[in-house]
């Protein structure tokens, strides 16, 4: 999900500010790295001329303001003939709009006030918050206002296809604006070649991948075939999903049911939200089409992990040990207990966990709450008691590398994708072999043969890992009859 202006973005504001000139954006302000209020905002902006302002949605829009005049806290409307208003994306779609100032010689155009932040119109079209903004779980809800249309040409657009109705962002920031010199410019044109150049590998870090139709068909075969370990009368593996709120855990089920579905498929629930859209334990099962048998393995979503809820220790213990009934509400202030209505008290092989997946947004791995991390450190330790083999499913790896933005195929000639494995394998105290990238189906309308692969790889390495698991169990019971006779 974008969260700061790409190149692209840059290049269509420098069009719409002046198509004559190209422009420098430097960031001012970030509501998510400077803090909350009207007034930090006025100290990061006042008297500077010629700003963007950006909100980034939780609904993948990206929209804003720019204005050509400066910003003070004079409480007074502020002229400019050249403000405009703006759309890029659209639910994660690039739909660019420019929506000019209609009031005369341009008088009404923006509006500086000290308890306000960046407030264009004095309708007002768009007031984005006064005060005080408190952070709401992994988003910000401004306490703001929008009336666009009162000053600015909305050209048949509105408060809905503009800004999804509603002014939750995931951050908000404020760029100066620069016409850019000729030195400038060139000096950066080789820049960008360089860079160009380092961003992909000539050898892939990862070897033995094939991107063509007829692999996709060989691994989606390997996935669909698969059966576990024999010797101990298991018909299905179970692989536990953990992961962060908003990380992709019901997403990656979602993308793997799709390829086997045919078609983009939405069984599970998934999406952004301050609390964890999973509030029961859900074992889904995979069928090989429609009218075909369900496949070997379960992919077993939990609740999200927050910084204050979530799984606790017990939850875990009785998640892996197989008590916990499928379809189990998790509440809070509840713990699940041994009394509780459909609970396994005597699981078997087949209840219990084979291999567990962390679900980690690779947007964010460098920012992921202490309490968060400190909850996963213990949930390793429980699985490592345990011997239950754990994999880390890296997603959103197209906002890591515009390379694999525009081409997943490229994914593993990425040095930025192989920092970021390097990074999490270190965090997580795994070897890189069990760090795994994966985009989720999200935005995408159809199937995309590179999506599939990498996902089918991911999981036969989950898979192979859940044998593995089996393996040391077919092991100890070998060992047991083997002293008991």
């Amino acid at each position: 999900m974008t969260t700061k202006l790409t190149q692209t973005h840059t290049d269509q504001l420098s069009k719409w500010i002046d198509p004559s000139k190209s422009h420098a954006f430097t960031l001012l302000y970030k509501i998510s790295r400077d803090g909350f209020n009207a007034q930090t905002f006025y100290r990061y902006c006042d008297n500077k001329e010629s700003t963007v302002t950006v909100l980034y949605n939780t609904n993948n829009s990206v929209c804003g303001a720019y204005t050509a005049a400066n910003w003070n806290s004079n409480s007074s409307c502020i002229t400019d003939a050249y403000a405009f208003l703006f759309r890029l994306e659209y639910n994660g779609t690039a739909q660019p709009m420019k929506f000019p100032n209609t009031s005369r010689g341009g008088t009404n155009a923006i509006y500086g006030d000290a308890g306000y932040w960046p407030t264009f119109g004095c309708g007002h079209d768009l007031h984005c918050f006064s005060g005080t903004v408190n952070r709401s779980g992994n988003y910000f809800r401004l306490n703001g206002s929008a009336s666009i249309g009162y000053t600015y040409n909305m050209q048949g657009q509105n408060y809905n296809t503009v800004m999804n109705g509603h002014l939750q962002v995931l951050n908000l920031e404020v760029y100066s604006v620069r016409e850019k010199e000729v030195k400038e410019q060139i000096e950066e044109e080789e820049l960008l070649q360089s860079k160009k150049k380092k961003q992909i590998m000539e050898k892939p870090w990862m070897r033995n991948i094939d991107w063509s139709s007829s692999f996709g068909k060989e691994i989606k075969s390997k996935v669909a075939t698969y059966k576990p370990l024999s010797g101990l009368d298991l018909q299905q593996a179970r692989i536990l999903l953990v992961g962060q709120v908003g990380s992709g855990k019901s997403s990656y089920f979602n993308t793997i049911n799709s390829i086997f579905r045919g078609h983009i498929s939405a069984q599970a629930n998934a999406g952004s939200a301050e609390h964890s859209l999973t509030t029961s334990y859900r074992t889904y099962q995979v069928m090989d089409g429609y009218a075909g048998k369900p496949l070997n393995f379960r992919l077993c979503d939990t609740r999200g992990l927050e910084e204050d809820q979530g799984l606790d220790d017990h939850d875990i213990d009785y998640l892996l040990e197989g008590h916990v009934p499928d379809r189990y509400k998790f509440n809070p202030a509840v713990p699940l207990s041994p009394d509780e209505p459909g609970f396994v008290k005597n699981p078997t092989l087949s209840d219990r966990i084979h291999c567990v997946a962390f679900v980690l947004d690779g947007s964010t791995v460098d920012v992921i709450p202490q309490k968060v991390m400190k909850r996963i450190k213990s949930m390793q330790l429980r699985m490592n008691q345990r011997g239950i083999p754990q994999v880390v499913l890296l997603t959103k790896i197209d906002t890591i590398c515009e390379e694999i933005s525009n081409d997943i195929s490229k994914v593993f000639f990425s040095p930025r994708m192989n920092d970021c494995v390097d990074r999490v394998a270190m965090v997580m105290g795994l070897p890189r072999s069990h760090i795994l990238p994966v985009k989720n189906y999200e935005c995408e309308v159809e199937l995309d043969q590179n999506i599939n692969i990498l996902s089918l790889l991911s999981l036969r390495r989950i898979l192979n890992f859940a044998d593995d698991n089996l393996y040391n169990e077919l092991n100890e019971i070998k060992a047991g009859k083997t002293v008991t006779t």
